[in-house]
């Protein structure tokens, strides 16, 4: 028999029932249903709803049930809707009556708020490890070459010098606001529905703060109608998850670029790279293709969540239904993919030769112009004149570097002999020697604050 069976004189459409149910994808909540089962027996029990035998009997039959799920051994039927039926009609069948008052003053409307909230939090705290994972490989990748120059790219052009490991660095301060914003996320979704009944509130005398401490939520609801339609949380946490996916996606962009044979500053692991079935030659970089891809799978998840919820009315709605699969698709996306990249990085190796080949001495123009600029020289006269330099190298088709100093005193007299120091790739490392540059020191600085980040990150605790 249906929870709400008692209103119908007939029976369901075969095809609606279909339709209607979500148990083949929530039962992933069934932990959390019944952490959530058992805190309102409690509660329904300090309230004088059950009397002590009744709430040990549902005590161990909820027990008995998160055994069978946890070992596979739980067996759903055609009739259960959800994880909550399902949960509860197992119930019934293993203490009988008793399990009929576990729903007194209980909807499922605030019930699988409720368990959503508990999951979100608990994939919050997951894929924060993975990305802490990730943030590892990256900075062992920027340790082990910290002040190897490298070119520096804007619009995918050389711009300035760099070092790899300030490159690889800029990715771990992208993936560190990623594990930052799951954190408020977690937070977002620590505030329980529980108690708020179908959008009225609960009839029942319980404390839900007591019961939000119980269940490890901050705090309990300030309106019913509200919390049982809030998923303020749910689209919080796929905006989380989309923008990590850029990040990724960005970050496995250049390692697609750089490990191609044209650039050649890395060589990926063959246990990172498949081949093809026509070409013997090939290695491809198909986990980080897929990282790109799927940014945007995590993208569409964001975009599916908020058409769902832009016209809705007050309370519950069925449509509140399609907010779980989009969320459980996003974590289970990168979950998967964020050890594979965690891998990737950990093992694949960069090529110094070619790094120091693809230097050129264009990229030190600013360093030219800021000559200038120490002999008196206002910047934008400098960059004119530098522009002007650059211009007759390519004329003659030879470096920068290689102009005479005649060539330089015939764009600007201030130019001299010592203007050669300026293409010094160290030096023009060093004189970036302010917070988050590329000297020696900022670089070693960076280094330790990444160093911090990460044990901040391993002293927090995660939600239960």
């Amino acid at each position: 028999m249906k929870m709400w069976g008692g209103r119908m004189s007939g029976e369901t459409d075969p095809l609606v029932e279909r339709l209607n149910a979500s148990a083949a994808f929530d039962m992933r909540m069934a932990d959390e249903d019944i952490r959530g089962s058992l805190a309102w027996a409690q509660a329904l029990a300090l309230a004088g709803v059950l009397s002590p035998e009744e709430h040990d009997a549902i005590q161990k039959g909820l027990a008995a049930i998160r055994a069978e799920v946890t070992e596979g051994r739980f067996v759903l039927r055609p009739s259960d809707e959800d994880v909550h039926t399902a949960v509860e009609r197992r119930l019934i069948e293993l203490i009988g009556p008793p399990a009929g008052k576990l729903h007194t003053g209980r909807s499922r409307n605030d019930q699988v708020a409720t368990d959503f909230r508990m999951w979100i939090q608990r994939a919050c705290a997951e894929l924060r490890q993975g990305v802490v994972a990730l943030q590892e490989a990256i900075l062992e990748s920027a340790e082990a070459d910290l002040h190897t120059p490298m070119p520096g790219y804007t619009h995918l052009r050389q711009a300035q010098p760099v070092t790899w490991g300030h490159w690889m660095l800029s990715h771990f301060w992208a993936l560190g606001r990623d594990v930052d914003r799951l954190g408020r996320t977690r937070a977002a979704a620590s505030c329980l529905p529980l108690g708020s009944g179908a959008l009225a509130g609960t009839t029942v005398a319980v404390d839900r703060e007591a019961l939000a401490k119980a269940l490890g939520f901050e705090t309990a609801s300030d309106n019913s109608l509200d919390a049982v339609s809030d998923r303020d949380f749910a689209a919080t946490f796929l905006f989380a998850c989309a923008l990590l996916g850029v990040h990724l996606s960005r970050l496995a962009e250049a390692l697609i670029i750089f490990s191609s044979p044209e650039f050649g500053f890395i060589e990926l692991d063959e246990a990172y790279t498949t081949g093809s079935s026509l070409m013997p030659h090939k290695a491809n970089p198909d986990p980080l293709e897929l990282a790109r891809g799927k940014s945007a799978r995590l993208i569409g998840n964001l975009t599916t969540l908020l058409a769902v919820l832009k016209g809705l009315p007050s309370a519950y709605d069925k449509d509140l239904q399609e907010d779980k699969e989009p969320a459980f698709d996003s974590a289970d996306t990168l979950a998967a993919l964020l050890p594979v990249l965690a891998g990737l990085v950990r093992s694949m190796r960069t090529n110094r030769e070619r790094l120091a080949a693809a230097m050129s001495p264009e990229m030190l123009t600013v360093d030219v112009a800021d000559y200038l600029v120490g002999r008196g020289v206002p910047f934008r006269q400098a960059h004119a004149s530098v522009g002007r330099a650059v211009r007759l190298a390519n004329e003659r088709g030879v470096a920068l570097d290689q102009l005479g100093l005649e060539d330089w005193r015939s764009i600007d007299p201030h130019f001299d002999e010592d203007v050669r120091r300026a293409f010094d790739w160290q030096a023009a490392l060093e004189r970036r020697d302010a917070k988050g540059g590329t000297s020696r020191r900022a670089l070693d600085e960076q280094v330790t604050a990444a160093r911090a980040k990460l044990a901040s990150f391993g002293s927090e605790r995660a939600p239960g």
